[in-house]
């Protein structure tokens, strides 16, 4: 009697893991998409060599997330197309007495992306954006202030679209 009410037991514990599942769960509407190909991004702003940041932002978040294997176009199941569409930098704090002067600024890096199959090229996502934002103080040359920050909106940006993507939301 009590091996039958052990086994019972076992039985009904193990019942509750029947849902899941080891590795990377993708949303349904991707669950034909494996291997991503990612060309360099579009860049539709003033800033120089921001596309080749992003687009290796987003290829080493892919690589980190493991859901997706990233390969050339000729294998892959859809292609990530985006573009940056703005780069935004706003005063965040500015110095005490002088309410002109500011020293630190907020960074947005605005993308847009859509992932499509490379078979026929029918879109798999509508067309969306992500933004990655940072902060940064203000030296003497803001231009490089700038230009150091830029990597970190970049790796956020790359976080929360690889996460759109492998989760859905």
């Amino acid at each position: 009697m009590k091996t039958l009410l052990g086994l019972g037991l076992l039985l009904v514990s193990l019942g509750g893991c029947a849902g899941y599942r080891i590795g990377p769960v993708q949303p349904y509407y991707l669950r034909s998409v494996h291997r991503i190909a990612i060309p360099t991004f579009e860049n539709k702003t003033l800033q120089p060599r921001i596309a080749v940041l992003v687009t290796d932002s987003v290829i080493k978040q892919f690589q980190q997330d493991g859901t997706y294997r990233i390969v050339g176009d000729d294998e892959a199941d859809a292609i990530l197309k985006g573009e940056i569409t703005r780069i935004t930098r706003a005063p965040a704090r500015s110095v005490r007495g002088n309410v002109l002067a500011t020293t630190e600024f907020n960074l947005a890096l605005r993308v847009r992306y859509s992932l499509v199959s490379r078979h026929g090229g029918k879109a798999l996502t509508p067309s969306s954006e992500v933004i990655g934002t940072t902060s940064f103080f203000v030296g003497p040359d803001i231009t490089s202030d700038e230009r150091q920050a830029l990597p970190l909106a970049a790796e956020e940006l790359a976080v929360r679209l690889v996460s759109q993507l492998s989760e859905g939301w």
